[in-house]
């Protein structure tokens, strides 16, 4: 008998996989799938949840691409930042891969989830922030999603993750849009991110395929200083000396607008960017990024999530990053093309003492006593934004303090 359901079950799964590659080279002109994909696609078709750690340029949003294909129903894409909800519509419609629509601040969110409603549109790419209206996501489940992909996964592990905290309520939208079969993704995640991701998701027994993080074309160097202004200035001749695209990652606002100040009287064409400018300003600088009309981005960890430049050729860090993790993905950034890369830390061992008071303090204890006080005494829904004005708080800071 089990000799028998072990090739049923090959048998089923090797129809999942042809039905797969025919749809690929039908749907998209995709000859060949990468290792993990098709494995990740035929749970993705059984019904099954999927948490797919792949290295940066490895293809994983073709994972919930190919299966919407071939599911009934739409997709829920949550995608953390506009400009790579456009890339990904963009690319879509191209293919003619069933239409996809983006619900954000700058669409109009009554038309987007219109066409979602009326099957106009297979896809449909939403951030954690939208997903937290709850006449959203009421009118997604009339919608009876067959998919939902969690792109940038490792954002939901609290730690480190504090500026996007509406990642962490994603399992209760999971929930409540009936549970279809989840694939989170992610470049990289520790074994302890993993167990997070799969708790907060409230991912049913998932398929974990981890397929390492590797990237052997990225050579990996760290330069070590005693004086700040010599670890400065050895950076920005080292940047000024390199040919082509590259990355400069500092560990504050000011930094960025030091550094892209020196590189620019040194003949770069430079540019600063972090969290603290108007979004207008920002943009401008991701799309002479994104057209190459810029030799360096000088920025904070704001910049890069949702930026696919395949030729950046180097990355540069002024200072540690804040993880191991958060290393790998601004590194990542580099050789997606597969051609020879650099990234080299500038290192001072003072400089861990700012990473330090960044990561250190969680919240104030008694900020927290006081949200957990006033959430027993309603006994039940509380409205966040009551809450939020009782205790004097933004919308982001309650929501870390809830989670917590």
């Amino acid at each position: 008998m089990a000799v028998g359901l072990t090739v049923a079950l090959r048998h089923r799964f090797g129809r999942r996989g042809r039905r797969l590659r025919a749809a690929a080279r039908r749907r998209f002109g995709w000859e060949r799938l990468r290792p993990g994909q098709q494995e990740a696609m035929e749970h993705l078709l059984a019904g099954r949840d999927v948490l797919l750690v792949m290295p940066t340029g490895a293809g994983k949003s073709a994972v919930y691409q190919l299966p919407a294909q071939l599911l009934d129903g739409p997709t829920v894409v949550v995608s953390p930042l506009i400009a790579l909800q456009r890339d990904q519509v963009a690319g879509l419609l191209k293919a003619d891969a069933g239409g996809a629509v983006a619900v954000n601040s700058t669409t109009s969110v009554d038309s987007g989830l219109e066409q979602v409603t009326a099957g106009a549109a297979e896809f449909v790419f939403l951030s954690p922030e939208q997903l937290a209206k709850a006449d959203v996501v009421e009118r997604l489940a009339r919608a009876r999603p067959s998919l939902i992909a969690i792109d940038e996964a490792h954002c939901v592990a609290a730690w480190g993750h504090d500026f996007r905290p509406d990642y962490q309520r994603l399992g209760r939208v999971i929930a409540r849009l009936g549970h279809p079969p989840v694939v989170a993704m992610t470049a990289t995640a520790a074994p302890n991110v993993r167990e997070e991701i799969v708790r907060a998701l409230g991912l049913a027994d998932p398929v974990e395929i981890v397929r390492g993080f590797d990237r052997p074309n990225i050579a990996l160097e760290v330069r070590r200083f005693v004086r700040e202004e010599d670890k400065s200035k050895a950076l920005v001749e080292h940047a000024a000396g390199q040919d082509g695209l590259g990355l400069v990652y500092v560990a504050t606002r000011k930094d960025t607008e030091r550094y892209a100040a020196a590189l620019a009287e040194r003949g770069r064409r430079a540019e600063a960017y972090h969290g603290g400018m108007r979004a207008a300003e920002r943009t401008r600088v991701q799309e002479l990024f994104a057209a190459g009309d810029l030799d360096v981005v000088v920025a904070t960890s704001a910049f890069g999530m949702g930026i696919d430049r395949p030729d950046v050729l180097y990355v540069l860090h002024a200072a540690p990053p804040e993880s191991p993790d958060a290393y790998y993905q601004e590194i990542g950034r580099a050789g997606r093309d597969g051609a020879p890369a650099s990234a080299v830390l500038f290192y001072r061992p003072e400089d861990l003492g700012l990473r330090r008071f960044f990561t250190g303090g969680r919240a104030d204890a008694g900020t927290l006593l006081r949200v957990a006080a006033l959430a027993r005494e309603h006994a039940g829904a509380v409205p966040a934004r009551e809450l939020a004005g009782l205790l004097e708080l933004s919308a982001s800071q309650l929501t870390r303090l809830v989670n917590l």
